[in-house]
């Protein structure tokens, strides 16, 4: 029922994606998305080469299906991180925060598929214009760097999917069947999904971070560097009223950057400081109440989206 262009070409049996997450995206994680039927993805924007190495060995290890590397492109070593990613068994590499056009026909003669990160439909264009095989379109709902026309992702897919020619994936604010279902009646071929895969057994996130997802409510997220840094979702805590009252105050983007790099990871560091750390997460995170498996978000998604066409096919026949 929910098979799509982008299972073909990914070798996958649903179109469900692991956002790329750093310092959450790893084996464990990676693997069990892919082994549950989607594409698993390492988070590698903050892994050395010989992290990269041996978190795919180690996702081999667990699963023999596909899996992929997120890789942002403003690594400076960002040559040898898509080396260490096709040497070590990655099938996918899913490339942010640059041009795509400066790797990808690299990648693809390399046999692997290549997906880009984009915020709005002129990247989305430019993704096209560079060959690569799947746009994967992001809402300003998504935790983490978004982009600074701040469009919503039931604006955003729409508008890509009207302008290429290639199979896009809707990311931003997707944690459930009815997401995943309102996503492809939107005309994306699948979905990416962060937050609620950080709130998971296999996901490399802190405790504390976890249990903070389960607590949060509808508002607890906000976004800081709007002006300078670029915009970036976080939970409200400390470290995001600090950074905003910098901001009222006319702080230059090195300020910005030597305040945040003041503050530990909340996410994955030992401390998991959750109100002085820097918490990525995604507006949807106010849905997610427990804890599970990987194997069981997959299975309610699922469930879920079959009870929500069939909902759907009801109304149509009143």
């Amino acid at each position: 029922m929910f098979h799509t262009d982008v299972c073909d070409l990914l070798g996958i049996e649903y179109p469900i994606i692991l956002g790329g997450m750093v310092w959450i995206g790893k084996a464990d994680l990676a693997a069990a998305v892919s082994e549950a039927g989607g594409l698993g993805l390492l988070g590698a924007g903050g892994m050395t080469i010989e992290e990269i190495h041996s978190e795919c060995s180690l996702v081999k290890e667990k699963t023999s299906k596909p899996f992929g590397v997120n890789l942002p492109m403003i690594r400076p070593d960002i040559s040898e991180m898509i080396d260490a990613s096709i040497e070590s068994g990655a099938s996918v590499v899913v490339t942010s925060s640059g041009n795509p056009k400066s790797f990808t026909r690299v990648i693809k003669e390399r046999g692997c598929a290549v997906m880009h990160v984009v915020p709005s439909v002129s990247y989305a264009l430019k993704c096209v214009e560079a060959g690569v095989d799947i746009i994967i379109a992001e809402g300003i709902e998504a935790g983490g760097h978004d982009g600074f026309d701040e469009i919503t992702t039931m604006a955003l897919i729409p508008q890509v999917v009207d302008a290429v020619d290639v199979p896009v994936i809707a990311a931003g604010g997707i944690a459930d069947g009815r997401g995943f279902v309102a996503a492809l009646s939107l005309g994306a071929k699948g979905v990416q999904l962060g937050t609620r895969f950080v709130a998971t057994y296999e996901s490399a996130a802190h405790p504390r971070f976890k249990d903070a997802i389960l607590q949060l409510p509808d508002n607890g997220t906000t976004i800081t560097g709007r002006t300078t840094i670029g915009p970036t979702r976080s939970m409200k805590n400390t470290l995001t009223q600090k950074i905003q009252e910098a901001e009222r105050q006319g702080a230059s983007a090195q300020e910005l950057f030597d305040l945040i790099g003041e503050g530990r990871s909340a996410m994955a560091s030992i401390e998991g400081d959750i109100e002085e750390g820097s918490a990525y997460c995604g507006q949807i995170g106010g849905m997610i109440r427990e804890l599970k498996s990987v194997s069981d978000v997959f299975d309610e998604i699922l469930a879920q989206a079959r009870d929500t066409i069939t909902q759907i096919r009801h109304f149509s026949e009143l």
